[in-house]
């Protein structure tokens, strides 16, 4: 049974920093392409940011480049979001996924028919 658990849930100010986590099991962590995503409230999921398996290729969304970034410990099957320099339109339920197979396109890999498996999700809520 696979499972992808979040955690590093809060409530933050402006101009702040987070790290999120998600840790896998019951996969073949390394075989996987690993992103995120965000859904804020009314709003549709959002792809956010996505690592291959060795991560040595990245890809992120226009609206947090410069800001996160994405990395993975296979030794511990976790893949991290670390966001700085928060902003109250961040604010979201975060959700990490697993994509099986080769890195696909960027375009294909920030949609999220491309992932197998998905998280609980995590919320991150930023002050003004």
């Amino acid at each position: 049974q696979v499972q992808l658990v979040e955690s590093g849930a809060g409530l933050v100010q402006a101009g702040g920093s987070l790290r999120l986590s998600c840790a896998a099991s019951g996969l073949t962590f390394n075989n996987y392409v690993m992103g995120w995503f965000r859904q804020a409230p009314g709003k549709e999921r959002l792809f956010v940011a996505a690592i291959n398996w060795s991560g040595g290729r990245t890809y992120y969304a226009d609206s947090v480049k410069g800001r996160f970034t994405i990395s993975r410990d296979n030794t511990k099957n976790t893949v991290y979001l670390q966001m700085n320099s928060l902003k109250p339109e961040d604010t979201a339920v975060y959700y990490c996924a697993a994509s099986g197979g080769a890195f696909r396109t960027t375009a294909q890999q920030a949609m999220g028919a491309a992932y197998r498996y998905w998280g609980q999700g995590t919320q991150v809520t930023v002050s003004s």
